[in-house]
C-alpha cells in the first residue's frame, strides 16, 4: 500500500530515531519546555516550514502551504514529559533528573517532525498544514492555553487530529472511534465543618469523620442510581479523607478529595449538581458546615464522525485494514487534546506502541520508552491523512 508520496524513507526513519532519543535525553515537563520547542523549531525552519513561536506561552505552530486550495487541516502532537525519575539505563535516558518522557510525547514530537519532513520534500497535497506543538498536556493546561492565545483565529485550520501511543496494544496497529474516545477528568473537594470534641462525649458536637463517611458511600450511589449504566458511563472516586483529629479527639473538620471520569459533557453536568446535592443534604441533615469545589481538568475527548472516517482510512492505507480497529471501546483515560475537539471536529487516535518487552512497558512508569519501531507508520500515518484531505 505505500507509495513514493507517503512511504517515509530509510534515511528520514533513521533521523527520526536520533530526534527522538536526543528529545528523550532533555525531557521538560509543564510549560517550561523551551529547549524542546527549540528543538523542534530549528527542524521545520530546516525543512523550510514558516514557524510561529510562543503560542500559548511556549507552543508552536508550523506552517506548509502548497497548491491553490484554501483548504486546511491541523496536526498536533505533545512536547512535555514527567516528573518521573527514570529506571532506564540505555543510552538515550533522561539527563534531567527527577524528569523523563514517560508518556511517548517524545515519540509523538518525533512522528510529526517526519511527517512535516516529508510534506515539505514532496508537497503531494493541495492546501495548508498546520503543525502543532503544545506544551503542558500533562496536567491538561496546555491545549486550552493555545486556544485562549488565538491558535483557531490565528490560524483557520478545517480540522484537527491527535495521535498518542498505546502499550498493551501490538505495535503497527491501530484504535479509534467516533463519539467518546476517552474520558474527562475532574477533581473534586468536600470540606465540612462540624463541632470537635472529646472523643468519649460524641453527643456534645457534631462529628465530621461519620458526616464524611456517610458522604463517602452516598457519592458511590450516583453511578449505580442516577447515572444510565449504558449512556452515561461514570467513575467516581475518594482518594482522600484528611482530619484534624487524633486519638481521644473528634476532629472539627474533614476534607474529602477524589476523581471524577465521564465520557460526555451531558453526564459531568449531571455528576457535579448530583454530587452538590448529596453534600449538601448530607450536611445539613447532620446540622454541619460544608464547602464544595469541583473542577475540570480534561474534557471528554469526542471524535466527530466525517473526520474519524478519515482518520481510519489513512491507518487502514499504510497498515492495512486488519490492524485498524474503528470501533475500539472507550478509554477511562484523560487527553486535553479534548479540549481543541470542543472547538473544531477532528478525530484522536492510538497507534499500538507494541505488548512486549520493546514497548510493553505501561505509560507513566519509570521503566517506559517510545518503540521506535513504530516512528515510520506514525509519521507515513500522518502524510497519508494529509494527502487524503487535501487532495
Amino acid at each position: 500500500m505505500e507509495n513514493i508520496q507517503t512511504a517515509i524513507s530509510e534515511q528520514l526513519n533513521a533521523q527520526m530515531v536520533q530526534w527522538r532519543h536526543h528529545i528523550h535525553q532533555f525531557p521538560e515537563c509543564g510549560f517550561e519546555v523551551n529547549q524542546t520547542a527549540d528543538f523542534i523549531a530549528e527542524k521545520l525552519e530546516s525543512f523550510g516550514i514558516e514557524v510561529v513561536r510562543n503560542i500559548g506561552q511556549s507552543g508552536l505552530v508550523g506552517i506548509l502551504k502548497n497548491g491553490t486550495s484554501n483548504a486546511s487541516i491541523g496536526l498536533r502532537a505533545d512536547m512535555d514529559a514527567l516528573h518521573i525519575l527514570e529506571q532506564n539505563e540505555f543510552a538515550h535516558r533522561s539527563k534531567n533528573e527527577g524528569k523523563m518522557h514517560a508518556c511517548g510525547h517524545d515519540g509523538h514530537s518525533t512522528m510529526l517532525l517526519g511527517a512535516a519532513a516529508h510534506l515539505a520534500e514532496h508537497r503531494s497535497f493541495d492546501g495548508t498544514v498546520y503543525f502543532i506543538f503544545q506544551p503542558d498536556e500533562e496536567h491538561g493546561k496546555g491545549a486550552q492555553a493555545m486556544i485562549d492565545d488565538g491558535l483557531f483565529e490565528r490560524f483557520e485550520m478545517d480540522s484537527v487530529y491527535g495521535l498518542h501511543n498505546l502499550p498493551g496494544l501490538e505495535a503497527g496497529t491501530f484504535a479509534v472511534r467516533p463519539g467518546s474516545l476517552m474520558a474527562s477528568e475532574s477533581s473534586f473537594e468536600i470540606e465540612i465543618n462540624g463541632i470537635g470534641g472529646h472523643a468519649a462525649m460524641p453527643h456534645m458536637g457534631v462529628d465530621p469523620i461519620v458526616v464524611g463517611s456517610q458522604v463517602v458511600l452516598a457519592l458511590q450511589t450516583i453511578a449505580s442510581r442516577n447515572m444510565s449504566a449504558i449512556s452515561e458511563t461514570t467513575v467516581v472516586s475518594a482518594t482522600e479523607f484528611i482530619t484534624d483529629g487524633t486519638v481521644n479527639v473528634i476532629p472539627s473538620q474533614v476534607i474529602i478529595k477524589g476523581d471524577c471520569r465521564c465520557f460526555t459533557e451531558a453526564a459531568l453536568a449531571k455528576l457535579e449538581r448530583r454530587m452538590g446535592e448529596i453534600v449538601a443534604g448530607i450536611c445539613q441533615a447532620a446540622g454541619a458546615e460544608h464547602k464544595f469545589t469541583f473542577g475540570h481538568a480534561f474534557y471528554p475527548l469526542v471524535n466527530s464522525a466525517g473526520e474519524t472516517e478519515h482518520v481510519i482510512k489513512a491507518a487502514q492505507q499504510v497498515l492495512g485494514a486488519d490492524k485498524v480497529n474503528g470501533s475500539c471501546e472507550p478509554f477511562t483515560i484523560s487527553e486535553d487534546f479534548s479540549s481543541m475537539l470542543r472547538v473544531k471536529p477532528g478525530c484522536y487516535g492510538l497507534l499500538g506502541n507494541g505488548v512486549d518487552s520493546v514497548g510493553g512497558c505501561a505509560l507513566h512508569n519509570p521503566e517506559y520508552d517510545f518503540n521506535d519501531q513504530i516512528l515510520s507508520a506514525g509519521a507515513q500515518y500522518w502524510v497519508q491523512l494529509t494527502n487524503n484531505i487535501l487532495s
